[in-house]
Order: C-alpha cells, then structure tokens, then sequence
C-alpha cells in the first residue's frame, strides 16, 4: 500500500517525520530508481518515512507551456512505480503559478520543513527549486543546516555510455529505440488505456486486433513492435505484436494502437490493458491488399514467437547462474 496525497493541506500534520525527495520523476527512470532506493535505506536506518514529493502538472505546463514535455508517467503510475522501491507515501501537489513563485527559501521553510516534516532531503545533481530555478543543491545544503535537516545530493546514472534522464528517455522512445529505452527505464515502456471498439477491419479481412485508447502519455514512434499485453483487471499476459499508426492500407487518418494477441484470448475482451513495448520490428506503410498486410503481420508474429523463446531460454540460463 501506498498513501498518496493531493494537496501540501492534506499531507500537513499526517506526512512527517520523513525523509523525502523532491521532484518531477516522470518515468521513475534508473536514476530516479537510485535516490529512491538510498533514501529507503537511510529512512529505515533513522525510523523515518520514506517519501516523495512530486508536481502535477508537469511544471513546465504552468511556467513555459509551449516547451512543456509529452509525460512518460501519470501520477498515479508515478506513485505505484515508486511503491515498489519501498517509498510509503507521496504528496502529489498541483503545481500554480502562486508555487512557481516562492522563493527557494520559501518552498523550503514553508512547504518541505513546517508542513512535511522533512528531516533529510535527496536529490539529484541537477535538482533545482524555487522561482525561476534560483535554488540549487549547495543552496539546498544551506537551508536544510538553517531548518534542521540532512541534504544528501545522489548521483546520475548512466546506462549503455548514456546519462540517465526523462528527456533522453523519451528521445529514444519517439525514434522507436524501446529495448534501449526499457535499459534507462529498467523496465519496459508501457501504454495503458481502455480497450476500444475499432472499425471491424482487422476481424474481417487481416487478423483480429484489441485496440488501445492510450491517454496523455508519450506514443512510441510510427512502426510495428513485439510486445507484452497484460489485462489490467486480471492476470492475463499475452505475447503480442502492436502497431503504433494510422493504418494507410485502409486509408486512415488517426493514429491508433492495435495489438495482435498471440495467445489465445479465452472469454470477453478485458475492458482495459497496459502494452509493454520490448522491441522496434519495422516500420508502418501501406500494402497493396489487405491480404498483403495480413500475410505481413503473420510474419511479424512469427519474428514476435522466437523473440519470446530466446527471451524465455536466457531468463532460464541467467537464473541458472551463481
């Protein structure tokens, strides 16, 4: 179980003694996965309640909406991914204007001292805070000595020669790149939505398809992936085949998600399913018939089957090993 919190007013007086850190945290990537996993470890040492602070909206939608990123997380995926490192609760707080323009003295006294209760507080190198980013991590040292808390700033991470971050991460996620992608993640990118009623093509004349309603979330490039569809009531798991387009075989306009079931597909539909994105297969284009495109996508899944068993063999030999 997680407590999440919607306001500073409903955490007041119920969050503290913690320790806490503080920021965005979209995709809850491997560098954010490091602060999460030292401040657990420090929390536990001192008795203290493992914690976080996060924004929505992102900040930059309020202060510079026009540079304001496509999110790789909701909140409330934010918070569940954070659950699993072993933080107990998180305070969700809508970021206004009025937030923007505290001073970092300000945010520090009146938010993550007097309300939250902080008695140490983790962050990234690159943490900034207050108006206009006036606060760095050697501020933040400062006033955590003037307000009585521990500052401890952690460091990036880097995966594959690259450093860790959200942007970079969804750099690679808008060119396709998802196993490198998964590498910053630590886990596969995912979209999660309702299952929504199609046009009856793939049915009829290629082969049956769930198709996905993602929301505000960043889409993967154009392009057919193999994937990983679970049911999000339920624990079904299929093996899949998903493509991220507009169907130009079939003249369409909007961008849709469609998933191709490897597995059999026992009962109804579920009514909602999260689409984890494992490897970039090809890109989308048009075909000549709909019995060309069917013919492709049977090839597709063929690929999609020996991607899974030589996944399957290496799970098996790595956990054969010392």
């Amino acid at each position: 179980m997680i407590a999440i919190y919607r306001s500073v007013e409903e955490a007041e007086g119920r969050f503290g003694p913690c320790a806490l850190t503080v920021g965005n945290f979209d995709g809850v990537h491997a560098g954010h996965r490091s602060i999460l996993r030292r401040l657990v470890r420090l929390a536990r040492e001192r008795g203290w309640k493992p914690s976080a602070l996060t924004f929505d909206p992102h900040p930059a939608t309020v202060v510079a909406p026009e540079r304001a990123p496509r999110l790789l997380t909701t909140p409330e995926q934010r918070a569940l991914l954070m659950r699993d490192e072993g933080i107990v609760q998180v305070l969700v707080e809508p970021f206004t204007r009025e937030l923007s323009r505290l001073s970092p003295e300000q945010f520090v006294r009146d938010i993550l001292k007097a309300r939250l209760d902080a008695r140490a507080v983790l962050v990234g190198e690159n943490f900034r805070f207050g108006y206009e980013h006036a606060g760095d991590t050697r501020l933040l040292a400062e006033l955590g000595r003037k307000y009585g808390f521990e500052t401890e700033v952690v460091s990036p991470v880097s995966r594959r020669g690259r450093r860790v971050s959200s942007g970079e991460i969804r750099r690679l996620i808008q060119q396709g790149q998802v196993a490198l992608a998964a590498r910053l993640l630590e886990r596969p990118y995912a979209l999660e939505g309702e299952v929504v009623k199609g046009r009856g093509i793939g049915s009829k004349q290629t082969v049956p398809t769930l198709n996905l309603a993602p929301g505000a979330t960043l889409l993967p490039a154009t392009g057919v992936y193999i994937t990983r569809t679970r049911a999000q009531e339920g624990p079904q798991v299929w093996p899949s085949v998903t493509n991220v387009g507009c169907r130009p075989t079939f003249g369409g306009d909007r961008l849709v998600v469609e998933t191709f079931l490897l597995g059999p597909l026992e009962g109804a539909a579920p009514p909602a399913i999260r689409v984890e994105f494992l490897h970039w297969l090809r890109g989308e284009r048009r075909f000549s018939s709909a019995a060309e495109l069917r013919e492709q996508i049977l090839h597709d899944a063929t690929r999609a089957e020996i991607f899974f068993r030589r996944l399957k063999r290496w799970v098996h030999s790595s956990a054969g090993q010392p």
